[in-house]
């Protein structure tokens, strides 16, 4: 008989991680101090309720069901630390003793929130995911798929999609006002990149010691390891994986988690 898993429970893997096993420890970063602000006023995006349910939850709850995982950083805003326990306190995230659940302050730019989270992440871990909590239906068939791709021997994993529209490279001009087209890249050779991503843990340190960016310094990991000049590969996205970042998509998302439960029968 083949065993069947409700979507995103813990489930024997190929990326099984777990006491016992010689293979290397994953832990999972998750900045969410992020305030959304396209998802218009209100909690930062990522206590934003998806079905009830805050979407960090959602997301932590994703990347635990890769029995790989055995740590998730959650990196809160600022001024959020506590109210962040007291979700993981509520929503019964105690990892039931596979998976540990840390809470750590974030910064002023998801990069400098990244950093602080990689920084708690335990010294015997040597794989690292990092993860948008907006992104909160990862399926964990991809973040295993990751996860087996760093542990094969990539420094640095993205899962991603094909893009289905053409796109355009523009000359950027006042909002509103028409743009001149520069070039229409080739569409076969384009992705849309999600997460979660994967890194060998060296590497992903020495990202963060050794790029910095102005501004809100940077939003993809992977391009940080990109400016070492290391490979990063890709592995195939989930169209569930999408960010939740304006309204409609909150609407997408509940249907989604819809569609889930009807297909578990309750």
């Amino acid at each position: 008989m083949t065993a069947e898993y409700a979507e995103n429970e813990p489930r024997p893997s190929a990326a099984d991680g777990s006491a016992g096993s010689t293979l290397p420890r994953t832990a999972a970063v998750i900045p969410a101090a992020g305030r959304g602000v396209r998802l218009g006023p209100g909690a930062p995006k990522a206590l934003r309720a998806l079905n009830g349910t805050p979407m960090l939850i959602h997301a932590a709850r994703a990347l635990a069901a890769s029995r790989a995982v055995s740590t998730v950083v959650i990196v809160a805003p600022p001024d959020g630390e506590a109210e962040v326990r007291s979700l993981l306190d509520a929503h019964a995230l105690d990892g039931g003793g596979r998976t540990e659940f840390l809470v750590v302050r974030g910064g002023a730019t998801r990069q400098e929130s990244v950093r602080l989270g990689l920084a708690a992440v335990p010294a015997d871990v040597e794989i690292v995911l990092v993860h948008d909590a907006a992104r909160p239906l990862v399926p964990v068939d991809t973040v295993d798929a990751v996860i087996e791709t760093v542990r094969a021997g990539a420094p640095a994993v993205v899962p991603a999609l094909p893009l289905a529209d053409t796109v355009k490279e523009v000359e950027p001009g006042p909002k509103g006002e028409p743009e001149p087209v520069l070039a229409t890249p080739e569409r076969a050779r384009l992705r849309a990149v999600q997460t979660p991503q994967g890194f060998d843990r060296a590497t992903l340190v020495r990202a963060h010691e050794s790029v910095t960016l102005a501004g809100e310094g940077a939003t993809d990991d992977a391009g940080m390891v990109e400016r070492l000049g290391l490979p990063v590969v890709v592995v195939p996205g989930h169209e569930e994986a999408f960010k939740v970042t304006r309204p409609l998509d909150l609407v997408l998302a509940e249907a989604v988690l819809a569609r889930r439960k009807a297909n578990r029968g309750f």
